[in-house]
């Protein structure tokens, strides 16, 4: 299914807005809108905008210091120059449609190394070289809370009356109730081109579900971070709000965002299946999971990006448990599924929903071809629960449990800094250690109602 739109579909079509968009270091979109007369116009030079969208933290305060942009660049600009091939409807928004932009340095005329979109497209191309092909699916759940963004942001976030009341998953009468909101935000995905695969109610309270189809990694990735912009400007037009934080309340379980990753070879058949091994699992399959799990805690704060993210990671809520592995099996973090060649898959279960997903993949992808390409070979499948593996602390590998150790980690990595370069980890290891130290000066609502009285 696609939505593309030609740039004289554009003209004729009834649109008088375009946004040029890409994706910051946290995945969030930033861009410009403009009239399409304009977006011909400007296509080709670029669209300039600053680098401070890679010198601030997600707050947009500037206190991240980072080489690649800052007070001692003089805070220049890049430029934005739009994918044509991605030019699509924003069905969610009135005479609106929308196009992913590459970044590009105005003085070399190359990708900015440090962009998200660059990253992935680097891996793809590796990935080409090694004459393999990757199809990605990210499966994403959120919250939905019944009031707007602006009274919760001036309650302080104490008050979030959730839109389902009771446990929901796969339920059918529950989610009939929600259908004003989700059908609409269905058909609108779907006018876009992103192409809406399933939705249904998850088990937390006003927890729900929409999954994308798979497909080519940057399409997805892209689909990926426009579906999380419709969803939140369909909520706030509803009079709502929608969070893909990983754990928004405490006692509740956490949103993920399960990747799901096959690979074909240069003739378009699959290499992860085999129709004589094991749960049909090829020898390309085992190498790419012990390359993904062995390269795991390097490749954390890709995947688990903020503090937040920790609250799901640390839990026993499905969201992976250190290097382990089984097939159809929810409590180990690279799950297997599938029973035929165009099905047999890796499923990564330690990304939640705040991930950047083109770093996310961009990692998944690195790890997955090294293992291949170095004939690793995993630990043994898990069939049981997972969680009881480490009793002792020492039977698996564990990932990193905090945003500063991941870090660390990632700075460390001779694989990292050789997969993905050295001005990339250290732009995205400055940024985790920022936010790391930002949370750390914090004074909590959980050390105020522990402490105010007895101390």
């Amino acid at each position: 299914m696609t939505a593309q739109l030609t740039p004289d579909e554009l003209h004729s079509g009834g649109y008088d807005t375009v946004i040029v968009t890409a994706p910051d270091m946290s995945g969030r979109l930033l861009g410009k809108r403009l009239t399409p007369r304009k977006l011909q116009e400007l296509a080709e030079p670029g669209i300039a905008i600053s680098t401070c969208v890679f010198g601030w933290d997600i707050n947009q305060d500037i206190g991240l210091e980072v080489p690649y942009a800052g007070w001692h660049t003089g805070w220049r600009d890049i430029l934005m120059r739009p994918d044509m091939a991605t030019l699509r409807p924003a069905a969610w928004l009135d005479r609106t449609a929308v196009v992913m932009a590459d970044l590009y340095e105005p003085e070399t005329g190359e990708l900015v190394a440090v962009a998200p979109r660059t990253i992935l497209r680097r891996q793809l191309d590796a990935m080409a070289a090694a004459g393999r092909t990757a199809a990605v699916g990210t499966e994403l759940e959120f919250f939905l809370y019944r009031e707007n963004y602006d009274a919760l942001r001036t309650g302080g976030y104490h008050t979030m009356t959730p839109s389902t009341l009771m446990h929901a998953d796969y339920t059918v009468q529950q989610v009939n109730g929600w259908e004003h909101f989700f059908q609409p935000l269905r058909d609108a995905l779907d006018r876009s081109g992103l192409d809406v695969e399933l939705s249904q109610g998850e088990w937390g309270l006003g927890q729900w579900e929409i999954n994308l189809t798979y497909g080519d990694a940057m399409d997805m990735a892209d689909r990926h971070v426009l579906f999380k912009l419709a969803v939140r400007d369909c909520a706030a037009r509803a009079g709502m709000s929608a969070t893909f934080m990983p754990k928004p309340v405490a006692d509740q379980v956490g949103s993920s965002c399960h990747i799901h990753l096959s690979m074909t070879d240069t003739g378009g058949s699959p290499i992860f299946y085999d129709a004589a091994a094991d749960h049909f699992v090829s020898r390309s399959l085992r190498g790419a999971v012990a390359g993904i799990l062995q390269h795991a805690p390097a490749f954390m704060t890709f995947y688990a990006p903020t503090i937040n993210s920790y609250r799901r990671t640390n839990s026993e809520e499905f969201a992976g448990h250190g290097a382990t592995w089984g097939y159809d099996n929810r409590t180990v973090s690279c799950r297997i599924l599938g029973e035929h060649p165009g099905s047999v898959r890796a499923e990564w279960r330690v990304p939640g929903a705040d991930v950047n997903p083109y770093l996310a993949i961009a990692a998944l992808l690195a790890s997955a071809s090294a293992g291949i390409d170095e004939g690793l070979e995993p630990p043994g499948m898990h069939g049981g629960d997972a969680y009881r593996l480490d009793a002792d602390r020492s039977a698996i590998e564990r990932f990193p449990t905090t945003l500063d150790e991941s870090a660390r980690l990632l700075s460390a990595s001779p694989f990292a800094l050789d997969a993905l370069g050295a001005d990339v980890v250290e732009q995205y290891v400055l940024a985790a250690l920022w936010e790391a130290k930002v949370y750390s000066h914090a004074v909590t609502d959980w050390e105020k109602a522990r402490y105010f009285e007895f101390i």
